[in-house]
């Protein structure tokens, strides 16, 4: 099974799932993730999730369609 990595969101309608490449540990993946995006905000202040999609699918990150289910609390 592939390893999957949640963007979390305080909209829940902006929460994305990514699908990590193979030649990723976790941890690494998790750093990697964090400054593709900070990459993106500095270099883009007009950004959106679309441009930040693109940097990740560069780097071979995947976004996976998900169902968000109820909330447990």
């Amino acid at each position: 099974m592939p390893d999957l990595m949640i963007l979390p969101a305080r909209d829940p309608a902006n929460i994305r799932l990514l699908r990590i490449p193979d030649d990723f540990e976790r941890h690494e993946a998790y750093r990697h993730v964090t400054g593709l995006i900070a990459a993106v905000e500095e270099g883009n202040p007009g950004y959106d999730w679309d441009d930040i999609q693109a940097m990740l699918e560069e780097h071979g990150f995947e976004t996976v369609p998900f169902i968000l289910g109820p909330t447990l609390d």
